[in-house]
Parts: C-alpha cells; structure tokens; sequence
C-alpha cells in the first residue's frame, strides 16, 4: 500500500522530499556504491531544487555517487524548450557538485525533422534501452534493472512518466523503455519507461502540489478501479510508493490514511 504525506505547503512538502531523497540515496550507495535515479519533468525539478541546491543539502548527499536516467523524455532537441533533460539540468543538476556525465539523455543524432517531428521513436527508445543496460546490466541477463530511487510527478490526466490513461503501452510487459507517437499532450512523440521497470524500482516518490491536483489525486488514490497510471504504479510498487502533496491537493481524500510527517525510520 502506498504511503500518502501531505504537508501544509509546498516549502515543508520540499523539506521532507529533500530528506526523503537524502536517506534513500544513503541507503542506496551504502548497499551498492551508487545511486540509480529516474526523474520526470514538470515541476518537480524546482521542487527538488529547493532545499537540495542549498549548501547544506549539497553537503548531505554524496553527488558523485548519482546515475541520473529519465522516466520519459520528449522526442525533441536537448536544448528544446520541451526537453525534460533541459529542464533538469537547468533547475537542478547544474546547481549540484556533478558531473554533466552522470545525466544520461537520449541520443541527439537520432532526433530528426523540425523539433523532432520526424523522429523514429521506437529508434530512440531502443538506444536509450541500451543506455540503461549498459549502465545497469553489462554482461548480465536481468530481466529489469532495479532503479534506486524513481521520481514522478502527477498529470493533470493521472498520467505519469509518458504512461496516458488508457494507452497500449500500459500493457508493454517486456520493454524496458518503449516509443509513443501519439501522445495526447504535446509534443506528440516521445520515450517513456515502462510500466514493469517503475512498478519494479527499490523507491518511487509522487510529488502532486496545488488546487489544481485535488480532483485527480482523490481519484488516483481513492478509485483505484479507474486503473489510471498513477493508479497502477500504486499498485505494482505497493508499499515502496510514497506520495509527497500539500493540503490543498489532498483536501478530498477522505477513505485513505494521510500521514502528516515524514517518519524517515519507516523509509
């Protein structure tokens, strides 16, 4: 079952998603030397940023130790205004003591046509597959890579990474990262990890903030039988899901427990 906290604002729902972050990427490169991240868009990076990029949350994570993957990225340039890779860099991964080697983007060369319009997905997201594998698998048959900690935020659709409600990909159980050309939120084609490699990550963190989210973050959680994606990454990560929202976001949800401090022991 997913653990839901919600905090009064958006300022202490970033304090406790900067210690969320901060004991699982211990925890992680503690266990294993490193820690493997996959990050969405939105407005996530900012809010990670808030308390990470100070001196002090700089100090309190071994940035070095960091793999940075993408959950989904747009079929764009990496200098597009679209590009979940600029975004990042900009908001927060240029801000930290790293190396620009340890964010893994998708491969530029196989962008093609006016802002990507031309570009073979299934091409993209295979290269980018092989990306993972390297980094996570070289000369090993696993049949998913197990991402330390997976970082998402919630659409306006209940979609996630570029997983949309009632979409084919929903199904893919084999791929690790798959191609959409007809995604219903522009730009239209894009990559996206699958559902099976979210759903099989040691730590998945939702971050929802604003009146704006109350409506479909009371579905998500509440209606689990609408099967929106969200919903589902609930359900196949279970108790490794923790949802980070505010108040505001949270206001309708009256039939699930609602935690409203973080317990880093129960992390």
């Amino acid at each position: 079952m997913a653990t839901l906290y919600s905090f009064k604002n958006k300022n202490e729902l970033s304090v406790s998603l900067a210690e969320y972050v901060k004991k699982v990427s211990a925890e992680a490169i503690a266990r294993h030397g490193k820690c493997m991240v996959a990050i969405s868009g939105g407005s996530l990076p900012k809010m990670l940023a808030q308390e990470l990029i100070t001196e002090e949350g700089k100090a309190a994570v071994e940035w070095s130790k960091w793999e940075v993957f993408f959950a989904d990225e747009r079929a764009v340039p990496l200098d597009h205004e679209d590009s979940n890779y600029r975004l990042n860099m900009e908001e927060l991964f240029s801000k930290l003591p790293m190396d620009p080697s340890q964010v893994h983007p998708i491969d530029a060369s196989l962008i093609s046509g006016e802002d990507g319009s031309e570009t073979d997905t299934t091409e993209l997201a295979d290269a980018y597959e092989k990306v993972l594998v390297k980094c996570f698998a070289p000369g090993d048959a696993v049949r998913h890579p197990t991402f330390d900690l997976v970082l998402l935020g919630m659409g306006p659709d209940g979609h996630c990474c570029s997983l949309f409600p009632g979409h084919e990909l929903l199904r893919e159980s084999v791929a690790w990262v798959v191609g959409i050309d007809d995604s219903p939120k522009p730009p239209s084609k894009r990559i996206t990890l699958t559902l099976p490699i979210v759903g099989h990550a040691n730590k998945i963190a939702f971050v929802a903030a604003g009146e704006g989210k109350r409506d479909m973050l009371r579905r998500i959680i509440e209606n689990p039988e609408e099967g929106l994606p969200c919903t589902l990454v609930n359900i196949t990560g279970g108790e490794k899901v923790s949802w980070f929202v505010d108040d505001e976001a949270s206001q309708d949800i009256t039939h699930y427990p609602i935690r409203k401090e973080l317990n880093l022991a129960n992390i």
